[in-house]
């Protein structure tokens, strides 16, 4: 819910700060429980159907490359209420130590980088992967995109279903992921096939450097922008760090989960 971290009688008084000087109810907490249950998510699923998107903005830092929207797509694991409506829909994890406490869900964002704005979430069972939730989201998607992913997503169906879309991707590939080398580039990527996509590979090493030293690492980077003119591997790797800012956006879907019937 919205204001979840509140008691009613605060949310109450936010809903209501703007009436001042007019008659306005006081109701109880257990009315106004009472008459959230009877509520039930259809208002928040109105309102995120009204306000999600990109956000608009002229213009600004990481909004679009080249031309494109960027975007990314990443999943997360969130609890819900203990209820017997959410155990029977969502099931506590086992663990080491005793695992989660309360049933967690499963949800996929599909966010824009540059303003953080959420353009479709979906969300269900951990016992489906993301690779399942990934294929709704694709609804979202469009020609003048470029969606960032991580390894999870390399996925030969996903990134088929992704092109379809018309919309361009930037994902990580597997380190066990073996592809043919079809031509070489000056920039030294290459073009290969994934299923019926042809797709082109950019290799990276990438050092990550913090208070408690430094790590050297090879990425691959795979994408169906083909024109090593127009986008050259270097850009590439430098776009695909802006897939972190989808990790900023997954507390706002915390406002859209909704509880089991």
């Amino acid at each position: 819910m919205l204001f979840a971290e509140l008691g009613w009688r605060q949310v109450w008084r936010k809903l209501t700060a703007g009436l001042a000087g007019m008659p306005v109810a006081s109701p109880s907490v257990g009315a106004l429980s009472q008459a959230r249950r009877r509520l039930t998510v259809k208002p928040l699923r109105w309102l995120f159907e009204l306000l999600r998107g990109p956000a608009a903005v002229a213009a600004g830092a990481g909004v679009r490359w080249r031309g494109l929207l960027v975007c990314a797509i990443d999943g997360t694991t969130m609890s819900v209420p203990d209820t017997g409506a959410n155990l029977r829909m969502f099931t506590t994890q086992p663990g080491n130590h005793g695992g989660s406490g309360y049933p967690l869900l499963r949800l996929l964002a599909l966010t824009a980088c540059g303003t953080r704005g959420i353009i479709d979430a979906v969300f269900g069972p951990t016992s489906s992967g993301e690779t399942t939730y990934v294929q709704q989201l694709t609804r979202s998607l469009h020609q003048g995109m470029i969606v960032l992913g991580d390894r999870n997503f390399d996925n030969g169906e996903l990134i088929n279903a992704i092109a379809a879309t018309q919309a361009h991707l930037l994902v990580r590939l597997k380190s066990n992921r073996k592809l043919p080398v079809l031509a070489r580039y000056p920039d030294g990527s290459y073009l290969s096939q994934i299923g019926a996509t042809q797709v082109r590979v950019v290799q990276a090493e990438i050092t990550i450097a913090t208070s408690a030293g430094r790590a050297t690492g090879s990425y691959r980077l795979v994408t169906t922008l083909l024109d090593h003119h127009l986008y050259p591997a270097f850009a590439l790797v430098t776009l695909y760090h802006q897939r972190w800012e989808v990790e900023m956006c997954q507390p706002q879907c915390t406002h859209i989960r909704g509880r089991a019937a």
